[in-house]
């Protein structure tokens, strides 16, 4: 069962820093209208049970931006003792930026990927649960021992678990490259594999619109050069400021 495992690990953290942090929150890069729908709809298989609104996303991590680890910041681990106090918070903020009657919320969506009718079939439980159950099925008959069943809750909160990791670590651990954030971002890991450098949060912070998130020789952002080899293949075009 690793390869299910590690195949929806990657494919899932892949599209959350591709599409819903680097393109829909800080548009590093410029997509078809075409290209955004296909990716859009990969992104909800990628996620499967745990798929992120991909606008909701784009205003509360413009909103971490803006308020980077002070009392209006959706998701600062600073004000919390806990992950899971963290991510209560985010779920009260996520709930509020997918209704749209907010002035200010809707305003920090611009330039967001909008797709409402498939985000309201998507984004329901029944999606959801439905997404869940296959994953189960998968498990009940593939897996060699019954233990691996203690998996499954990983598949179904995918999203959810990459986003505790990277806003939990990244303002908590590591070191720190620029000084003038004025937050409590950190590099986390000075090679991150694990999360496709998403774990450079202080070189983020630093330069929010620069695509790749490795700013010294021995970092290394596995998704900034995934996304060049797509921007080679025509996939998508990335604009100056991004490079």
């Amino acid at each position: 069962m690793w390869p299910f495992l590690i195949v929806h690990w990657f494919t899932s953290l892949f599209f959350q820093t591709f599409y819903h942090h680097r393109y829909a929150s800080h548009q590093m890069f410029q997509l078809t209208p075409r290209a955004e729908r296909v990716i859009h709809v990969l992104a909800f298989l990628a996620q499967s049970p745990s798929f992120l609104n991909p606008r909701a996303y784009a205003i509360l991590h413009r909103q971490h931006h803006a308020y980077s680890d002070t009392a209006r910041d959706p998701h600062s681990p600073i004000r919390h003792r806990t992950v899971i106090g963290m991510l209560r918070e985010t779920l009260t903020h996520f709930d509020a930026a997918r209704r749209r009657d907010n002035p200010e919320l809707e305003r920090l969506a611009a330039h967001t990927p909008d797709w409402p009718a498939f985000d309201r079939w998507a984004d329901t439980w029944t999606t959801r649960i439905t997404l869940g159950g296959v994953w189960t099925v998968v498990y009940l008959l593939w897996a060699p021992s019954p233990w691996w069943l203690a998996a499954l809750p990983v598949h179904w909160l995918m999203g959810p678990i990459h986003g505790a990791i990277v806003n939990w670590a990244g303002h908590k651990y590591g070191y720190v490259n620029h000084r003038d954030t004025a937050d409590h971002s950190r590099n986390t890991l000075p090679v991150d594999l694990l999360l496709l450098g998403e774990l450079y949060q202080n070189n983020h912070h630093h330069a929010p619109t620069r695509l790749n998130f490795a700013h010294r020789w021995f970092e290394l952002d596995p998704a900034y050069w995934i996304i060049r080899l797509l921007g080679g293949l025509g996939v998508l075009r990335a604009r100056p400021v991004a490079r």
